[in-house]
Formats: C-alpha cells, sequence, structure tokens
C-alpha cells in the first residue's frame, strides 16, 4: 500500500483517503467515505478493503473495487499497484523498474522477482520495506530466526513455530535469498493465526475449509493463506491433514 499511496498523493492530491489501518481493514472503515462520495455523483474506489457491509449498504455497481487477494489473486492477474497506475491514466514510461519489482513482490513475493531479473540487494530491499510497512519490528525478525532454526521439516512441508501473530518475517527470513534454509512449503503456527505458502492445490483446500481466511499470490502455481485460527480441534485437525498431503 506504500506504493500506492505515493502514487495517489503524486497524481490523486486531495482525492483519496487514506486511514493507515492495517492489513484486513474493511469497507465499514470507510462507509462515511464512501457515502459522501456517492452522495455527490462521484465513483468510490475501493482500494485493497474487505466487504464487510450487507448488500444494502450501497450501490455496488457504482463503485470500481481494487485487490489481488482473494478471488482476484493470480499470476496473470493485475496487482493493486498497477490496477491503480492504470486507473490514473499514467503513461508506461512512468512505471519505473522499482513499480515493476513492487509488483512483483505483491504477486508472487521472492521467487517473483527473481523471475523478474531481481538482484539480491534489490530483493533485500523490497522486502525490508515491505516488513517495515507491515510494522514488523527487529525483536520480530530475531523471534523469526530462532523459530526457523528449531522449525520441523516433515517431507514437503516445513513447520515452524513463532510466538507472535505475525508470519512475513518468517516467510522472508527462511529465503535462500535472505540467508535462510528454504523451504517447499511453509506452514507458520501462531499464538491465534495460522499461515500456510506453498502449491496453489493446498492454498485453495484450505481456503475453501475456513470460511472468512485470506489467501492470494501467483496462483494457481503457488501462493499464499491465511486464517485466524486459535488453538482447538480445527486447528489440529487442518495441521494433520496438510501433513498428511506434505509428508511424502
Amino acid at each position: 500500500m506504500a506504493a500506492i499511496r505515493e502514487l495517489l498523493e503524486r497524481h490523486a492530491s486531495g482525492r483519496f483517503t487514506d486511514k493507515r489501518l492495517a492489513w484486513g481493514a474493511k469497507v465499514s472503515d470507510y462507509r462515511d467515505e464512501i457515502a459522501g462520495v456517492l452522495g455527490r455523483g462521484d465513483t468510490p474506489v475501493l482500494i485493497e478493503l474487505t466487504d464487510d457491509l450487507p448488500a444494502d449498504a450501497f450501490d455496488r455497481e457504482r463503485t470500481i473495487v481494487v485487490d489481488h487477494h482473494g478471488s482476484r489473486a493470480g499470476a496473470d492477474r493485475p496487482t493493486s499497484l498497477e490496477q491503480v497506475f492504470a486507473l490514473l491514466g499514467r503513461p508506461a514510461g512512468e512505471w519505473t523498474r522499482e513499480l515493476a519489482l513492487i509488483a512483483a513482490n505483491d504477486k508472487g513475493h521472492i521467487a517473483a522477482m527473481r523471475a523478474f531479473g531481481a538482484a539480491d540487494e534489490e530483493i533485500r530491499v523490497i522486502r525490508a520495506r515491505d516488513r517495515a510497512a507491515q510494522g514488523v519490528k527487529a525483536a520480530d525478525e530475531d523471534s523469526a530466526r530462532k523459530a526457523i532454526a528449531a522449525r520441523r521439516v516433515i517431507g514437503h512441508l516445513t513447520w515452524v513455530v513463532v510466538p507472535q501473530d505475525r508470519s512475513t518475517a518468517v516467510a522472508d527470513l527462511i529465503e535462500p535469498a535472505l540467508g535462510g534454509p528454504g523451504y517447499d512449503a511453509l506452514l507458520v503456527e501462531m499464538p491465534t493465526k495460522l499461515a500456510f505458502f506453498g502449491d496453489g492445490t493446498s492454498v485453495a483446500r484450505l481456503a475453501a475449509a475456513v470460511p472468512g481466511s485470506w489467501f492470494g499470490g501467483a496462483l494457481p502455481d503457488r501462493g499464499f493463506w491465511g486464517a485466524l485460527l486459535p488453538p482447538g480441534a480445527d486447528r489440529a485437525r487442518l495441521i494433520a491433514a496438510l501433513i498428511t498431503r506434505l509428508s511424502d
């Protein structure tokens, strides 16, 4: 979102509202602003907002939705950054290498940046910015390194347990490009959440199994999935199913 905000500040100053909410912000967080724009006869553009309002709250056909998560995710789908760039009508010459790298990162993390031709230093810089934007602190990174060192590997599945509800530092620091051991499929177990990074089939199964979970990435090949899922029978069953599926 930081790159999107910079684009909007440069080319749509005074015409957008950003409450700088955490990832997972909802349409209801901007309900009054949306109503105001519709009331003026203009078109509100909803950027990466989960629609949590009833169908009759406002006319969705009068809005533009920008997102690349959930049903809008995919290797062949434009990222939110690319969509905003197009909506602003910016010329192709303004699409810089930095923006292209950010878009690749948004779509497929380090693998997509590598496929684009990113150098190691570019990858380190983009991922460091992303972690900072998500509020990841040095203490989170230290905790992630310790958790990675204590990881369990069961067949194709690498299982990491962390003491905080953040998976970003683990997903980054386990990558060889950032000095980690690498993985095929990654499960991050947190106090109240689960996150998975790996093959698209597993992502699809997890998304279907847990209503309200979130997912995205370079689907259908690879992607990520996450859910609010505190310890209990449901979490245990989900982990057991992943182990069974990926242990061979």
